[in-house]
Parts: C-alpha cells; structure tokens; sequence
C-alpha cells in the first residue's frame, strides 16, 4: 500500500474534469503503464444504483441522506474495485473522489466538513490521493457548457452553489499539499499542464 498512486480529478459541473482523466488514463496507458480509471458515483452494481437514485431519480434527496448515499457508493467501489487494483500495482485514476463530497455536501450543502473528514478517515484504510487535480473555473464561466448537455441533478444546481463548491475546493487545495488547481484553458492545453505534473510526480515517486 506504501507504494499506492491514486490519481483524482476534481472540479465543479462543466469544468472537463472527466475529458482531462480520460485523457491522462489514455497517455499512461500508450506509455505502458498498468492504469485504470473510474467514476464516482457508480462502478459496482450497488454504485449504480444509488448513482440513478442521486443524480436521475425522481425525488430529490435531503442533504444528509445524499451525503451518506455519496459515501456508501464509494465505500463499496474501494472494498469491490479500488482495493484490489492498489495492490496489484495499478495506477488509479479517479473522476471525483472524497474531496467532491467534502467540496459538494460539505461548503456547497452546508454539513460539517470535519464529520466528513472523518468518515473518511475512518473507512478509506489509507486509500487517500496521492495526486489530485482540480480543473478550475468559475461557474459562470461555464455555465455555457453546462446549457449545451443534458443535465443531471447536481448539474442543474444554482450558480451560487456552484460557487459554494469552487470556494470549498479552492479552500481544500489550501490545505493539501497533493491538489494542484490547473486552471481550465483548451482541453489540450489543460492536458499537457497535467501530464507535465503527472510526469513530475511519478519520477518522484519511482
């Protein structure tokens, strides 16, 4: 586990997170690194379900209930998926991580971010990031994205809570040596910024 490399990426809706992980997976594995990627919430049976309830179902959740199913959705993708895959070696690239939750349901919901931290602490054995990415904007910057997709729940939240969020990420990269906000330009301009960091950090690391 010492040896682990997970790899998050984070931001508020719109901001090309997901593009920017697919990306970096599709360069390490050109550059014959075991990589694998995956996308919260989901990637186990339980995962998708409480993905659709989350972002699809047809009533709307209250802010504690969302945090706790945020929460079980991840917990059953690191016992099923991220576990196994840490200890064989692999390279982990997540699209969100624990620092959504702490950026959505903590500055954006209004919860107590130090409960969770904590819940965090208590059920991730040691399997934080070791690099995380926060592509950043502001929401009304992309709020022109955002009109030209279909939008899930999250995503048709107020620009006021979108800006709750930027700030509660900006905040986290404060105080965690291991995010670097990249800030978003073109998709390739962004992609080179972060494989130039990634490549950085895995010298580093061996």
């Amino acid at each position: 586990m010492e040896k682990k490399k997970i790899i998050s990426f984070e931001g508020i809706d719109g901001c090309g997170k997901t593009t920017q992980a697919k990306l970096l997976h599709g360069y390490l594995s050109r550059k014959g690194l075991e990589t694998v990627i995956l996308f919260e919430p989901g990637g186990t049976e339980v995962g998708e379900s409480i993905r659709n309830l989350l972002l699809f179902g047809r009533e709307r959740p209250c802010a504690w209930s969302e945090l706790f199913l945020y929460l079980a959705s991840r917990a059953q993708l690191l016992e099923d998926v991220i576990r196994g895959h840490v200890i064989k070696g692999r390279i982990v690239i997540l699209d969100r991580y624990i620092d959504s939750t702490t950026a959505y349901q903590g500055y954006g919901r209004g919860l107590p971010v130090g409960l969770i931290r904590d819940i965090h602490a208590s059920f991730l054995c040691g399997l934080f990031p070791d690099l995380t990415f926060l592509v950043d904007a502001t929401a009304r910057e992309l709020a022109e994205v955002l009109e030209k997709k279909e939008k899930d729940r999250m995503e048709r939240e107020s620009m006021s809570f979108q800006n709750r969020v930027r700030e509660g990420y900006l905040r986290i990269a404060e105080e965690n040596d291991r995010v670097r906000i990249v800030a978003r330009k073109s998709v390739q301009e962004t992609h080179e910024t972060i494989v130039k960091i990634t490549e950085a950090y895995l010298n580093e690391e061996g």
